[in-house]
């Protein structure tokens, strides 16, 4: 463990130790997630437009709540996604992906994070959510900006709040088969605020995090010589690339911030009551204590928390990569870097670990596709 900066004035523990960030993430009674508990920002040593602030203050959703707060509102996540039918999500991604393609696939180049992974993975879950195209664009500015934790992001939590606000009220006069609506009629009787911050945490774990997902096990298979011999390998190949990009090169590197309910005793380290603690995924799935490193099918990793507070969205945010490589793949197999490995850039950023771009070239696609069988318009009653 060690303490570093998150950003000017705000400090944290990081814990680097698969064993500990376990420790840490399965034990509510010592380690809390609710914000209000943060020390620091209670007592007003936390600049209000610190960056960090809209990634960590905070909001009535069960990604910060505890006890039986955290038992609702995870309910009405928990229900809504089991809702949501496997082959109609199935459809939908395809088609996203296939229009997405379409798109740049007889320029002969492309930039697969801007121009592939991250519209695909926000069109996706706009659709899961049944919001509107111009609303999605308005929103998909706003997360970016919060996720690079830049000067803007205090500008970007406010207008994404204004879009989540204006697709309930959308959904409240005009339900659909789809998350917002189940989620507003769920039993759990969520107000308008938590719809808000629920919603738009789930947009935000949802998209960032996934788009960086396909975009760092694309990198992989272009690069890494056990992949790259055979881009169309198919989905067991695809698999074991994102599996290798989630132990090793998560697509968020820091996160689950928690916050202990009293002085702790933490790797030889006390800690105090309300100090955050935050896990570095990408350095605890890499602790040489663990004890193999052959991990070819092995998803013990901690790129999805742990614990009570586990991503809720795991197969989804799985099945969405998969689809989305093995479709670019199979559409265009001949693909390569366009620039050397070691000139790839990432953004900057204490939480993600995200490229600023993956220019790729291939030869154009002469022909047009065959269309695959349209998702239906609407998510299936």
């Amino acid at each position: 463990m060690t303490f570093v900066e998150l950003s000017p004035g705000v400090e944290a523990a990081l814990v680097t130790s698969y064993g500990t960030a376990l420790r840490v993430m399965r034990d509510p009674s010592v380690f809390a997630k609710d914000p209000r508990r943060w020390r620091a920002l209670t007592e007003g040593r936390i600049p209000h437009d610190s960056p960090v602030l809209p990634l960590m203050a905070y909001r009535p959703t069960c990604m910060f709540s505890d006890g039986d707060e955290h038992r609702r509102l995870r309910a009405a996540v928990d229900d809504s996604l089991g809702r949501v039918d496997p082959a109609w999500l199935r459809g939908l991604i395809a088609n996203t992906a296939d229009t997405l393609i379409d798109g740049f696939s007889r320029n002969g180049t492309a930039d697969l994070l801007s121009g592939y992974a991250s519209p695909l993975v926000f069109g996706v879950i706009s659709g899961m959510f049944g919001c509107p195209a111009p609303l999605a664009t308005r929103l998909l500015r706003a997360l970016t900006e919060i996720f690079n934790a830049g000067d803007h992001a205090e500008q970007a939590n406010e207008d994404a709040a204004q879009c989540f606000g204006e697709l309930i009220a959308l959904k409240r006069n005009r339900p659909g088969n789809d998350l917002t609506s189940w989620m507003i009629e769920h039993p759990a009787e969520l107000s308008d605020l938590e719809l808000v911050h629920q919603i738009a945490i789930l947009y935000g774990a949802s998209t960032e995090p996934g788009s960086n997902l396909i975009a760092n096990s694309l990198r992989l298979l272009l690069v890494d010589s056990r992949f790259s011999g055979s881009l169309s390998g198919g989905t067991l190949q695809i698999g074991d690339a994102v599996d290798e990009v989630l132990w090793k090169d998560p697509p968020m590197a820091n996160f689950c911030v928690h916050y202990p309910v009293h002085d702790v005793l933490l790797d030889g380290v006390w800690l105090r009551a309300g100090d955050p603690v935050v896990i570095s995924l990408a350095a605890s799935n890499t602790d040489p204590a663990l004890l193999t490193h052959d991990r070819t099918g092995n998803r013990a990793h901690l790129s999805w928390g742990a614990g009570l507070h586990s991503c809720p969205a795991q197969q989804e945010a799985r099945l969405i990569a998969e689809i989305a490589i093995e479709r670019l793949l199979d559409r265009l197999p001949d693909l390569s870097l366009a620039v050397p490995v070691d000139t790839l850039t990432w953004r900057p950023g204490p939480f993600h670990r995200s490229l600023q771009a993956l220019p790729v070239v291939f030869p154009p696609e002469a022909v047009a596709r065959n269309t695959v069988s349209a998702p239906h318009a609407e998510h299936p009653r």
